[in-house]
């Protein structure tokens, strides 16, 4: 049975993917469906689910809530796959230097991971955004930053396990040079666990974008889920509905891409056959 095959029937990793996709798909077509902008003061304040047209209803501002949420998939969904493919891109790097050259480079890469991984992650981020000043170029920054350790430490250990396969060996007899065995003969054959760690991580960046917008260390200019649960965290008593819905898109979004990353871990498995 092929990995496709095998995701293919795993009920809660399709689920999910089809939970993800309707949110990528809503935030791909925010602007069509939404085109004012979500900061605009469209209606009365306070309005109810399905009173009036709003489907939603409005903030304490008047401001659309569906429209809120739906461009604000667009900075969270977004905000996560850069943070993603940046942490992974700097951890597979470091991580595949180290587990193939060993010696004093992987002791430096090694002691540096330590380093990151003794800082809680979110007390990290908060720092490094505060510092900076909050802007999408800092969030992804911060949250890069205390994401790559966990995947250098995975490829390296995938290299630790394959440099002295004979695939590797042979090309060092043919002289291949360093850059090509590592990238063109252990990589292709240590990625799949690295795909199911980065799909994983997209979740945990969409977390702390989140918890980063509901402190207030949000990019000003942008909507986003994390901004719409801090802004009206004071009226949930009056007005659920306006943290209740961006909460379940996060809620509805990390589920999904869990679910995914799950079903590609026992899509990727070698050990299942059947």
């Amino acid at each position: 049975m092929t990995a496709f095959q095998r995701f293919r029937t795993n009920l809660a990793a399709c689920v999910g993917l089809a939970i993800l996709a309707a949110m990528v798909l809503l935030a791909a077509t925010a602007p069509l469906i939404f085109p004012t902008s979500p900061w605009e003061m469209v209606g009365e304040p306070y309005l109810r689910p399905l009173e009036g047209p709003y489907l939603l209803g409005t903030d304490m501002l008047g401001r659309d809530i569906a429209a809120g949420i739906a461009h604000g998939a667009r900075v969270s969904l977004m905000l996560a796959l850069v943070a993603t493919v940046a942490a992974t891109g700097l951890g597979i790097l470091l991580g595949a230097f180290a587990g193939y050259c060993g010696g004093a480079v992987d002791e430096v890469v090694m002691r540096a991971t330590e380093f990151f991984q003794t800082i809680p992650s979110f007390l990290l981020a908060v720092v490094l955004v505060a510092l900076f000043s909050p802007s999408i170029l800092s969030i992804v920054v911060a949250i890069a930053v205390v994401s790559w350790p966990g995947v250098a430490r995975l490829v390296r250990g995938q290299f630790l396990s394959l440099r002295q396969a004979e695939f590797v060996q042979a090309a060092l007899v043919l002289g291949e040079p360093t850059w090509r065995i590592i990238f063109r003969q252990i990589l292709p054959n240590a990625i799949g666990p690295v795909i199911v760690t980065a799909s994983l991580m997209v979740a945990t960046a969409i977390l702390l974008e989140s918890s980063l917008s509901f402190l207030g260390l949000g990019d000003p200019d942008l909507m986003s889920w994390g901004y719409m649960i801090g802004a009206s965290r004071n009226l949930i008593r009056d007005a659920w509905w306006m943290c209740t819905f961006p909460g379940v898109a996060i809620f509805l979004t990390v589920l999904s891409i869990n679910l995914v990353g799950d079903g590609l871990g026992d899509a990727l498995n070698p050990r299942l056959t059947a």
